[in-house]
């Protein structure tokens, strides 16, 4: 029978320490949280701004609900494409500074479209290994040649990209990493692409809101622009919100809009998110004072723990991760914190390399100094049990 084989493989995962569980959140998502009918003090999300819950995007959204109602109804290209939608848009682009853009209900369903729309059999995509699981499906779904470069190994990419052929060469990167926390290296890429007439993409998940001094990104962060860039970005990490939008030059963005599937055919997100999100915009450049209290967590992480059987990765994101490296040891680890009332998820294979598990450690402007220092000692108090 079938569900034999599935429960097997079940078993197998559990066994081996993999088998994922969900926790029911019961309040709204903050450093402080009720899970499961208890307060913890949490590491797991990416609302590295402290946004999710923010008075003034919550007050944008009612006024949006006011306006246009729950849902759009309808997709972009029907009837579902809103004012506030447009405005967004608008905004969106001149905030990273790049021609165009165009929103999409998720970063996967963005990743999904770019790829799809703009390579084909005739086409090569060339991807750093430690990539998103959305940029490899969408690598792998655009039928153009599929090729890897080491995590971050310039001098093979270098290589590949002198080597191979093909009607479009399109480099995509992760910019912050989501597992590690690492800033890929943007003024070498784009250099490397444009001594190879390649394109690049730009997977700014992790990085919109959090790099530069207004929180424009990973450009900002690195001062650079170029038509060469395709740029995504989502909004329910930093901005608090939900969604996501690809910029990039006109004939990009156009060609997106008339030939990216997970665009066309599906409907538009509802128009008080995109009211909330301009409130986010908002904030992100009136308030930088939430990307300095960030810097300063990091650096209070850093110094505070100093734990001989487990290393921080290097990292200046709020991403901090803690390289355990057995399966079932990062799950005691994870439980022996949630016991003592703190929250950090436990990163397995395959979202990591096997023998690299972790405590993936998500620092918000929301947190204060003392929350990270109960984290040090949890962690402190932790090893001296085994």
């Amino acid at each position: 029978m079938v569900f034999s084989a599935l429960t097997d493989a079940l078993r197998e995962l559990e066994a081996e320490g993999l088998l994922r569980e969900r926790r029911i959140l019961e309040s709204a998502q903050g450093v402080r949280v009720r899970v499961d009918g208890r307060e913890y003090l949490a590491f797991g999300s990416n609302d590295y701004l402290g946004l999710a819950s923010h008075p003034a995007l919550i007050d944008a959204a009612c006024r949006g609900a006011a306006q246009y109602g729950v849902g759009a109804g309808a997709s972009h290209l029907i009837v579902g494409h809103s004012q506030a939608h447009h405005r967004l848009e608008q905004e969106l682009a001149a905030f990273v500074g790049l021609p165009r853009a165009l929103l999409f209900s998720t970063g996967y369903m963005a990743n999904l479209g770019v790829l799809t729309a703009l390579l084909g059999r005739d086409d090569v995509v060339i991807a750093d290994k430690l990539n998103h699981a959305s940029l490899n499906d969408a690598s792998l779904l655009s039928r153009a040649r599929f090729l890897r470069f080491s995590h971050l190994d310039l001098a093979q990419l270098e290589r590949t990209l002198a080597a191979v052929r093909g009607r479009r060469k399109l480099v995509v990167t992760d910019a912050v990493f989501s597992m590690d926390g690492d800033i890929a290296p943007v003024p070498e890429l784009l250099d490397l692409c444009e001594r190879h007439d390649a394109w690049l993409m730009l997977d700014d998940a992790h990085g919109f809101g959090v790099l530069g001094a207004q929180g424009r990104g990973v450009l900002e962060h690195f001062q650079l622009s170029s038509p060469r860039i395709i740029y995504m970005a989502t909004l329910g990490k930093a901005a608090g919100v939900f969604g996501a939008f690809v910029a990039a030059e006109e004939s990009v963005v156009q060609t997106l809009l008339q030939r990216a599937r997970t665009y066309i055919y599906t409907t538009a997100l509802p128009p008080l998110l995109a009211c909330a999100l301009m409130a986010s915009l908002h904030l992100f450049r009136e308030e930088g004072w939430r990307r300095g209290k960030l810097q300063s967590l990091i650096h209070e992480l850093k110094n505070g723990l100093r734990t001989e059987r487990w290393k921080l990765r290097p990292s200046s994101t709020p991403i901090q991760p803690l390289l355990v490296g057995d399966n079932r040891e990062t799950v005691w680890l994870a439980e022996t914190l949630r016991r003592e009332g703190i929250l950090v998820p436990a990163i397995r294979p395959p979202t990591v390399p096997k023998g690299q598990a972790r405590l993936r450690i998500s620092l918000s402007a929301a947190h204060g100094h003392e929350d990270v220092r109960l984290l040090c000692e949890a962690l402190h108090e932790a090893e001296k049990r085994l």
